[in-house]
């Protein structure tokens, strides 16, 4: 199974209360956009069904969402309704380099950890480098070192600061680092560590 086929299967076959990663509301997340980035083009990679893109638009950004499951952005565009048209939405593998255009933020919450493979971590870097613009910022969320081993049934890398530092590279200078324990919607603590980077 292709990972595409792998998350289509999950996202055909589970509502958001049996996804360990649903939240209600996203609020570390949004705190953390609004405090590096008041205003712009934000990228949501591997946004899915999150409730994200409503949030931001709200805030009157203008959003582009990203994931490698075309069910999962089916759903989102559907919770949107009438606002569907104010999101430019993309079906892509990140690892793959999808030309994006240019962001003032790019935000990923738990798509990085699912990347074992070095070569698709490297990708996914040259494609953030070509994408955030000099000056903008990345706000990560992965497991924690302290967190999951595994999600959805694969292996994930677990990261701090340091070590998600070292994945990006000099290009990217660390600017916040925060903890969250999230709680899945059946009520599992897991650890995650958000960070925020800055592009030089």
């Amino acid at each position: 199974m292709t990972s595409t086929e792998h998350w289509d299967a999950i996202y055909a076959t589970k509502a958001d209360a049996e996804l360990s990663w649903t939240q209600s509301t996203p609020r570390m997340s949004l705190s953390l956009i609004h405090e590096v980035c008041p205003a712009g083009r934000v990228v949501d990679v591997g946004g899915g069904n999150s409730v994200l893109v409503d949030k931001l638009l709200d805030g009157g950004y203008r959003v582009c969402v990203l994931d490698i499951s075309e069910a999962a952005l089916s759903r989102a565009r559907h919770r949107l309704g009438e606002r569907v048209d104010q999101v430019r939405w993309i079906t892509a593998d990140i690892t793959t380099g999808p030309d994006l255009g240019t962001f003032d933020l790019w935000h990923d919450r738990a798509v990085f950890h699912f990347l074992t493979d070095p070569t698709e971590r490297a990708a996914y870097v040259t494609l953030l480098s070509r994408t955030v613009r000099a000056g903008g910022h990345v706000v990560f969320a992965t497991f924690a070192l302290d967190g999951p081993e595994r999600c959805s049934g694969l292996e994930v890398r677990r990261y701090d600061e340091t070590t998600l530092g070292a994945e990006l590279g000099m290009e990217f200078d660390l600017i916040k680092c925060m903890r969250e324990t999230h709680h899945t919607p059946w009520g599992k603590p897991q650890a995650f560590q958000y960070s925020v980077f800055k592009r030089r």
